[in-house]
């Protein structure tokens, strides 16, 4: 979309007047003159089952385990 100098004028006039009537009407509310966004919802955290947990770490120690024997194999054949 390509605007004119004079459009973006007019675009920006009035989105100062949008900005002033929001000010006022918050002020006959008796809000805070400055917009207050709303917060996005929380996310429910997700509950993992403690069987899930040992999964998990039970993998984890694997692969830990696997690359400390290839780390310890490769210093062997290095000497």
């Amino acid at each position: 979309m390509n605007l004119t100098a004079t459009q973006l004028r007019r675009a920006a006039a009035l989105q100062e007047k949008i900005e002033a009537l929001q000010a006022e009407l918050a002020s006959m509310l008796g809000e805070s003159a400055a917009p207050t966004k709303s917060k996005p919802a929380k996310k429910k955290k997700r509950n993992m089952s403690a069987a899930a947990r040992k999964r998990i770490a039970d993998a984890q120690k694997a692969r830990w385990a696997k690359q400390k024997a290839a780390t310890a194999a490769a210093e062997k054949k290095g000497k």
